[in-house]
């Protein structure tokens, strides 16, 4: 799709349901299309809706090394559950190579390399082939995404980025939920509303945004694969 097209069903679709949007993203970009979740209350939702639109859609999510045992639990049950066509994407280095490589801890010395190294860059060499991909970015997460696309160019890969699920808000994706028996990480009972990587994910306070649990006592807010350029990282030698 050229960019005004992108424009224009963006426009096209700002008050369609996730479930048009996604029936619309399968119609337009067939098996060039993916989804890349990682298993966020929004990501669910997204699945259960493509088992009735299309259930052998390619589903990436990103295996940093680093995730909770919730998390994979969450992540085999679903898989099982729905049949899922899945793809778990794993780094170039275990943690093990990245700590002999980098030094011991880097996600608390240089977290944005630790995620360009774990998330970005393996996610950049998944999406290689397809010319779509859905995210379950929303708008209400954090002011950082009050300006969210349902269809744009994402900055990164160049391919088209859809997010079905970009005005609707967490109630609403909370009451779909419910309301359809889905499963979901128990670590969302627990005080965290978004759920990353172990080291960086901590049970968010009160007054926080949904997303202020994620690299806390840090000035990092995104991991860098929903930015429109590379982060600018420190000045250490990097080796994938």
């Amino acid at each position: 799709m050229h960019n005004q097209q992108i424009e224009t069903k963006n426009d096209e679709l700002e008050n369609a349901s996730p479930y048009e949007v996604l029936s619309w993203a399968r119609r337009t970009f067939g098996e060039k299309l993916a989804i890349a979740t990682s298993f966020q209350p929004t990501g669910i939702v997204t699945l259960h809706m493509m088992q009735r639109i299309a259930p052998k859609t390619p589903i990436l999510t990103l295996d940093t090394g680093l995730l909770f045992p919730e998390t994979q639990d969450l992540i085999d049950q679903l898989e099982l559950r729905f049949n899922l066509h899945l793809r778990r994407i794993k780094p170039r280095q275990t943690p093990k190579q990245q700590a002999r490589d980098y030094g011991d801890r880097l996600w608390e010395r240089n977290p944005d390399r630790c995620c360009h190294i774990r998330k970005t860059i393996p996610l950049r060499d998944a999406l290689a082939g397809f010319e779509a991909w859905i995210t379950g970015l929303r708008r209400d997460q954090f002011a950082g995404r009050a300006d969210t696309a349902i269809v744009s160019r994402d900055g990164r890969s160049g391919l088209v980025k859809i997010a079905p699920f970009a005005n609707w808000t967490a109630e609403m994706v909370w009451r779909y939920i419910h309301s359809h028996d889905l499963p979901y990480n128990p670590l969302h009972d627990q005080g965290y509303p978004s759920i990353g990587c172990w080291p960086c994910t901590r049970a968010a306070s009160a007054d926080g945004d949904s997303r202020s649990g994620r690299w806390s006592n840090q000035s990092k807010t995104e991991c860098g694969i929903h930015l429109p350029a590379p982060v600018e990282l420190k000045p250490e030698s990097i080796r994938v």
